[in-house]
């Protein structure tokens, strides 16, 4: 295993979990932000899915405020 894991991300807008996403694919979390917002509209389960996610998901560690 590589050790990589996912976490919520300090470069948040709401709770991190799209920039965690991003960070975890190491790609531009706006991509994943317009996706995210893409399922939202198309059928609303996004922010079910948002709401378990950053439920679920550890902040992470090395992020120091």
């Amino acid at each position: 295993m590589n050790g990589k894991r996912l976490y919520k991300s300090n470069n948040k807008k709401i709770c991190g979990v799209c920039a965690g996403i991003a960070e975890y694919f190491d790609i531009d979390p706006t991509i994943v932000r317009l996706i995210w917002a893409a399922f939202t509209l198309a059928g609303g389960s996004g922010i079910l899915v948002y709401i378990i996610a950053a439920l679920v998901m550890d902040d992470n560690p090395m992020n120091i405020v």
